[in-house]
C-alpha cells in the first residue's frame, strides 16, 4: 500500500501542500502520479489533527482518496495507525511535496520489491542517483513495527529514517539510475523550489514528465536549475 503524509504546517514554506499548481493542489499531482502507476492496492493520506489540516481533509475527499489524521510529529505512529486500519505486508512512502514524481520509477520500485523475497526496505535514496523529488521507498512491515517500537526523536518524524540507519540484519537494497542526477533538486521546499516546479509545470503542462525527460531538460536550462541549487535540504534531525 502507498502512504502520502501531508499536512499544511511547513518551517519553510506553509500550506505547500495545496498550493495551486497548474490548475490542481500540489498534494493532487502526488496522488496522480501514484494512480498512473498502477503498482499498489491501496493509498492513503496520513495528515493530523491540527485544525488547519481540516482542508487536507477536505482536498482528499474532493480526491476520493481516504485519509487519517494523527500526531503532528510523530509520523511514524500516523503510519502504524494507517496500517492498524488498513492491513498491508508493506508501505510504499510518499511526501505531499514531491509533484513531478515518475510514475514509472514508482511502478519499477514495486515490481522490483515484489520480484526480491525478504526484503526490509527497498530505495532509490540509499545511493543517490535521482533528482531530489523523484525518490521512492518501501519498507516492510516488520520492519516499520521494529521501528515503531525502538525509534525515538527525529526518527519518529520521518518514519523510514531509523529502518535503513539501524537496520541490524535486515535486508536493504537501493536502486540506482543512470544519467545520475542527485545535484537537481524537484521537491517543494521554499519559494525558489517553488519558481523552478513553476517553470517545469508551464513547460509540460498537467501531465507526468519521465525522468530521463526532466533531467535532459533541467540540464540544457542553467538559468532554470538554478533557481533552487542553492537550497540546503535540512538534515534528518533539523526536520
Amino acid at each position: 500500500m502507498g502512504i502520502v503524509q501531508a499536512r499544511m504546517g511547513s518551517t519553510r514554506l506553509p500550506g505547500k501542500v495545496l498550493r495551486d499548481l497548474g490548475g490542481r493542489s500540489v498534494l493532487s499531482w502526488v496522488v496522480s502520479a501514484v494512480r498512473e502507476s498502477a503498482a499498489l492496492d491501496d493509498l492513503v493520506v496520513a495528515t493530523t489533527t491540527e485544525s488547519a489540516d481540516d482542508a487536507v481533509v477536505a482536498e482528499c475527499l474532493r480526491l476520493g482518496v481516504p485519509w487519517h489524521r494523527g500526531p503532528v510529529d510523530d509520523v511514524l505512529t500516523r503510519f502504524m495507525r494507517v496500517l492498524d486500519e488498513r492491513p498491508g505486508d508493506a508501505v510504499m512512502r510518499f511526501t505531499a511535496d514531491c509533484p513531478l514524481l515518475d510514475p514509472a520509477v514508482i511502478r519499477e520500485a514495486a515490481l522490483v520489491y515484489r520480484a526480491v523475497p525478504g526484503l526490509d526496505y527497498l530505495s532509490t535514496s540509499l545511493a543517490r542517483t535521482l533528482p531530489r523529488g523523484l525518490d521512492v521507498e518501501i519498507a516492510s512491515l516488520p520492519a516499520l513495527r521494529r521501528a515503531d517500537r525502538e525509534a525515538t526523536g527525529y526518527h519518529r518524524t520521518h518514519v523510514t529514517s531509523y529502518v535503513y540507519s539501524e537496520p541490524g540484519d535486515g535486508r536493504l537494497l537501493g536502486l540506482a539510475y543512470q544519467p545520475a542526477a542527485p545535484d537537481l533538486r524537484v521537491t517543494l521546499d521554499t519559494e525558489d523550489d517553488w519558481r523552478l516546479i513553476s517553470r517545469l509545470v508551464a513547460e509540460f503542462g498537467d501531465a507526468t514528465v519521465p525522468t530521463r525527460v526532466l533531467i535532459d531538460w533541467l540540464r540544457a536550462r542553467p538559468e532554470v536549475r538554478g533557481l533552487n541549487a542553492h537550497v540546503e535540504q535540512k538534515a534528518l534531525q533539523e526536520a
